[in-house]
Formats: C-alpha cells, sequence, structure tokens
C-alpha cells in the first residue's frame, strides 16, 4: 500500500550509515543521494532497488518519535538487525522475541535510531507457512 516513506534526521549522512549498517541484514542499501535545498537527501531500498524509504534533513524541531517496521525475511535477519544494533550503539527498546498479543508468528526487535525514532525489524508467520 505504500510507495515511500520519509522521515526527517538532524544528520542525514549519520543516519544513512546507521541504517544502511544495522539493517543490512535485510537487504537494504542506499539507493539514490541527492541535494536538496542546499542539503542532502538519500533514498534507501531493499532487494527490488526502488527508494521506499527516504532520509530528509529537519526543517522544524520535532518532539515525536515516528514508528517505523521494515520486513525481515526470516528471523534469523531479525536476530542480524539486533547483533548489528548493539554493534552500533543503538538503544534495544525490545530484544528479539515472539510477540503473540500481535499474531502468534510475530516475531521482532525494536530500537532507537540516531534521532530517537521508534525502529523495527519483523517477519510473520502464519500457520502452514514456513518459517
Amino acid at each position: 500500500m505504500l510507495d515511500h516513506l520519509s522521515i526527517q534526521t538532524t544528520d542525514v549522512d549519520a543516519a544513512a550509515a546507521f541504517y544502511l549498517r544495522v539493517f543490512a541484514p535485510l537487504g537494504i542499501r542506499e539507493a539514490i543521494r541527492m541535494g536538496l535545498d542546499g542539503d542532502t537527501a538519500v533514498g534507501l531500498s531493499g532487494p527490488d532497488g526502488f527508494p521506499h524509504f527516504w532520509l530528509g534533513p529537519t526543517t522544524a524541531p520535532s518532539g515525536r518519535a515516528v514508528h517505523i517496521a521494515f520486513t525481515a525475511p526470516g528471523r534469523t535477519a531479525v536476530d542480524e538487525v539486533h547483533v548489528a544494533a548493539l554493534e552500533a550503539g543503538a538503544e534495544i527498546l525490545h530484544a528479539p522475541r515472539v510477540w503473540p498479543e500481535y499474531h502468534p508468528g510475530y516475531y521482532a526487535v525494536f530500537l532507537r535510531d540516531l534521532d530517537g525514532n521508534n525502529v523495527e525489524a519483523v517477519h510473520h508467520t502464519f500457520p502452514g507457512a514456513a518459517t
């Protein structure tokens, strides 16, 4: 349903490096980098190469965190995001586990990015589906 999502960050280059490092297990990579009103915007993609997730410069102070959930191809990738986030010094909000209150096959890790956003890597397993 979503074509793309953009969030504002205080340091686009640092945020791009963070997302590329922590979410590399999900296949996230830089798709495009462009000038934007004297600053930089970075579009990140998954394996399809389309920039679905954008990082842009902050235009005004904000006290509201955003929640972003990236699809993981399996539980191993969720665990790898957790390890990469720890290595990057990210605050882990919730270590990887099953969240049965969402549904019995909801496996996710939750962390904070450099701007305080709640970011998640999630894999869904439904009855009869491969894990």
